[in-house]
């Protein structure tokens, strides 16, 4: 029976165990680039015996950054700052992959720890753009509906940003469609009220994730996953559904993806999320299991028995720990003591390991 700390394998990527770190905002960058804060946190969580760490929602473009901390990837100035990070990971055993992002109508506010409206001109505010101008909220402006021209753009910029990742040393590559951001933004018909090709019908409104998903295919090494981040769910009536994951899940398996890092919500701020101790997981067997391709559950997993249940219950291939590994580092580390299994810990944490346990060379 596979277990948390089984090896798993994408395309010529393995990965040490079913442990991965999610992209969490920091909100620490400055014009996009990322900064000694980065280095820091995110290297000492690639020390903590992760299997994979994948970067923050890293912007394709400026307009594109959720706020002014956000990091980014539009030009070739942020390459170097990244593949510092990806180095390091490297060396621990940990397979660095980033997040591809693009706000659409929830940029242009302010860092993740203040209010939450749209920025003014003055403190450092953009016009923002999604699939129709419908605002997020009370406190959002109302976005400037994409042109084709600019949809095309973003496909560009999309590709573009995922060559740079690769110059920068990733092993593996998600595209965010999730969480309300502009790809989530066009499969929703509660945000997308379009009448051309890019929205209406479901073919109409995962046209833009298939194309951005095939432009990146192409541009991204054949020997190297692709992953994409979706939410399963709107929790809202008339919104963006299970269903409708799994059918773009197995297309985009057809496509090239490689795994489906599934969550839920985001679109809506006032929608009621039933939030609790794994409560997006069966979205993720569901996926798994109807579209036939790998799946990593992600959503207040906590426990080391937990995560380990999911695994052996074939629910998902991975289980990407937040908020615990936000508080504890080393928390694989942790895990793997109280399931009883061996792993390699950092020579120089040695001391603080169980008895008999090896160090990595």
């Amino acid at each position: 029976m596979t277990h948390l700390f089984e090896a798993f394998k994408l395309r010529d990527v393995s990965f040490a165990n079913r442990i991965g770190i999610p992209p969490m905002c920091q909100y620490s960058a400055r014009d996009g680039m990322a900064s000694d804060w980065h280095f820091v946190h995110y290297g000492s969580r690639a020390v903590g015996g992760a299997a994979l760490m994948i970067i923050e929602a890293t912007a394709i473009a400026p307009e594109g950054r959720i706020s002014l901390g956000d990091l980014g990837i539009w030009g070739d100035q942020h390459v170097e700052p990244l593949s510092r990070i990806v180095r390091f990971a490297k060396v621990q055993g940990c397979v660095p992959a980033i997040q591809l992002a693009h706000a659409g109508r929830k940029a242009s506010v302010g860092l993740g720890w203040q209010a939450q409206c749209t920025l003014a001109e003055a403190d450092g505010g953009w016009r923002t753009v999604a699939p129709s101008p419908v605002a997020f909220g009370d406190n959002y402006a109302p976005p400037d509906e994409l042109d084709l021209a600019g949809i095309r753009e973003v496909i560009a910029q999309f590709v573009s940003a995922a060559r740079r990742a690769h110059g920068a040393g990733f092993e593996a590559l998600e595209i965010h469609a999730a969480h309300g951001y502009l790809l989530h933004q066009f499969l929703s018909p509660l945000s997308n009220r379009r009448t051309d090709a890019y929205g209406g019908s479901f073919e109409g409104r995962i046209r833009l994730v298939r194309e951005v998903v095939d432009a990146v295919r192409m541009a991204w090494p054949e020997r190297l996953p692709l992953l994409i981040r979706l939410s399963a769910t709107d929790w809202a009536a008339g919104g963006w559904d299970i269903d409708e994951t799994v059918e773009l899940s197995r297309m985009l398996k057809a496509s090239g993806v490689d795994l489906v890092d599934v969550s839920s919500a985001g679109l809506l701020p006032t929608a009621k999320i039933p939030a609790g101790p794994g409560f997006q997981t069966e979205f993720a067997a569901r996926v798994r299991r109807e579209a036939g391709i790998p799946t990593a559950a992600v959503g207040l997993i906590t426990s080391a028995a937990q995560a380990d249940h999911i695994i052996r219950s074939n629910q998902a291939d991975m289980v990407l720990i937040g908020r615990e590994i936000l508080r504890n580092p080393c928390w694989p580390l942790a895990a793997a003591q109280t399931l009883g299994q061996a792993v390699n810990w950092p020579p120089q944490y040695l001391r603080a390991a169980p008895a008999g346990t090896m160090g990595r060379t």
